[in-house]
């Protein structure tokens, strides 16, 4: 019995040394910048980045002459059905997270679990909006037209499709609100890899300024203050 209470003890300590390096890098590494690369091109389209204190989100423009967001996010899919939006929001990750956790209030241990572990789908969230409005949780960005291309097929590469190309709509009452719709998602979600993972590494392939690497929004956000 001695035996097998030490053997429990020391696997506790090195779950718990593991979750406090973790917690130390993910706050730690963010600081390690990646520098935005200059094209040379005009700065002229403003993307966004927006957290909602648990998703970081990147939000372009719903149509312009190089892409035509509601056209493969349609605006039939959320529960207004307006079709004057001038903005799309995208994040990816954790389909649970997504559908039951939208704060972090809302967190189950099941759901973390399987997120952290390789163990559940992933899903892309779009959510349209009117406006925006710079703020601690939303930042401007101009990027060139170059820039733009490469970020939109970013984003796009992370769409699960159907056999025809389209993008998946999952059918769920878990919305956010009227604005919104989840999609199908390529990819798995976990420790090293969050929604807020991908959104910095969608303002690299942008050529923007990012952490090293994040977990968090704060990694992201600290970098456009």
């Amino acid at each position: 019995m001695k035996k097998i209470l030490i053997v429990f003890l020391k696997a506790i300590g090195i779950i718990l040394g593991l979750v406090i390096v973790y917690v130390v890098l993910g706050f730690l590494i963010p600081f390690i910048s990646v520098s935005a690369k200059d094209d040379g091109e005009r700065k002229e389209i403003p993307i966004y980045i927006y957290t909602n204190g648990v998703h970081t989100d990147i939000v372009m423009p719903v149509k312009n002459e190089w892409q035509d967001w509601s056209a493969k996010v349609p605006f039939s899919n959320t529960r207004s059905k307006r079709t004057d939006y001038r903005y799309i929001g995208i994040g990816w990750g954790d389909k649970g997270f997504y559908l039951d956790t939208p704060t972090w209030a809302d967190l189950k241990f099941s759901t973390a679990f399987k997120a952290a572990f390789w163990m559940s789908e992933s899903a892309m969230h779009c959510t349209y909006y009117d406006t925006m409005k710079e703020g601690d949780d939303c930042k401007i960005i101009m990027i060139s037209k170059s820039q733009y291309q490469k970020l939109v097929q970013f984003v796009e590469n992370k769409f699960d499709r159907d056999k025809n190309g389209n993008f998946i709509l999952i059918p769920t009452n878990a919305v956010y609100g009227d604005n919104d719709a989840f999609y199908d998602a390529n990819g798995s979600y976990n420790f090293l890899y969050t929604c807020n993972t991908w959104a910095n590494d969608a303002l690299k392939a942008a050529g923007q300024k990012a952490a090293l690497w994040t977990p968090s929004d704060f990694g992201i956000f600290q970098h456009y203050k």
